[in-house]
């Protein structure tokens, strides 16, 4: 592990940090199934880097207003592209009045994960059952990589039978990642800054608290059954976070 991935990790953390030219904010979750922010951020060798570790399929969370690429974004063929299915699997609803009221100016807190998937179980039944019926290695991502796919990572970590430890840090290696990333980028953010550490580690704590806590509350398996992910769709993500997927 090299000094930059030290630092944005963490001592003690347990993530796997992902070097796919581009990508922000990358890390396994387990086995075959990844998570990072906006996938626009990938060059093409970060494609073709995917795609040699297994991925085929991207299942993006943000919701269709978010899905403009940038200037600055980097130019990749459409015929790399083609070699992978992206599916679009939004975790909300964002002209929904009460979520709205919850969550300004967006989903940043694990502590409105819980309101999130009572609010919206359909669309995180959908997350889980796209990565069921997926070819190949899977990666999620939505915009920062933290909490969209931090919320979906922690119920996959918990469908996968992790521990509050590995949950926790999971958490909080990708709160560490964009972090990092709004010191480096040119552009500031309209909502967010850079934290150094005597600002950051509270919320790290504290967060990845919560994210424990919602994990814990929902018990993600029975969640998911109730709202018609089957026991083979659990059976076909299960072997997926366990690595045993071949392409």
């Amino acid at each position: 592990m090299d000094e930059t991935v030290r630092r944005v990790a963490g001592g003690e953390n347990r993530a796997a940090a992902v070097t796919w030219e581009g990508a922000v904010n990358a890390w396994r979750i387990s086995g075959d199934v990844y998570r990072m922010g906006r996938r626009e951020w990938l060059t093409e060798t970060g494609w073709n880097q995917a795609y040699d570790a297994g991925i085929r399929t991207v299942i993006d969370l943000r919701n269709a207003g978010e899905q403009s690429p940038r200037e600055t974004d980097p130019l990749v063929r459409p015929e790399v592209l083609a070699r992978f299915q992206i599916l679009p699997a939004p975790t909300e609803d964002p002209e929904n009045e009460e979520f709205r009221a919850i969550c300004r100016p967006y989903l940043n807190d694990p502590a409105a994960y819980q309101d999130n998937a009572r609010l919206f179980p359909d669309k995180l039944a959908a997350v889980f059952k796209a990565v069921a019926a997926a070819p190949g290695g899977v990666v999620i991502h939505c915009s920062a990589g933290r909490d969209r796919s931090g919320m979906i990572a922690a119920m996959l970590q918990d469908l996968a039978g992790a521990d509050d430890h590995a949950i926790v840090s999971g958490y909080q290696a990708a709160m560490r990642g964009i972090n990092e990333r709004h010191r480096t980028q040119g552009v500031p953010h309209a909502h967010e800054r850079y934290l150094d550490e005597a600002a950051l580690a509270p919320l790290l704590e504290s967060r990845g608290e919560k994210v424990a806590e919602f994990v814990r509350q929902l018990k993600t398996r029975q969640y998911l059954l109730r709202n018609r992910v089957t026991d083979q769709e659990l059976s076909t993500i299960l072997a997926l976070l366990r690595g045993r997927v071949t392409v």
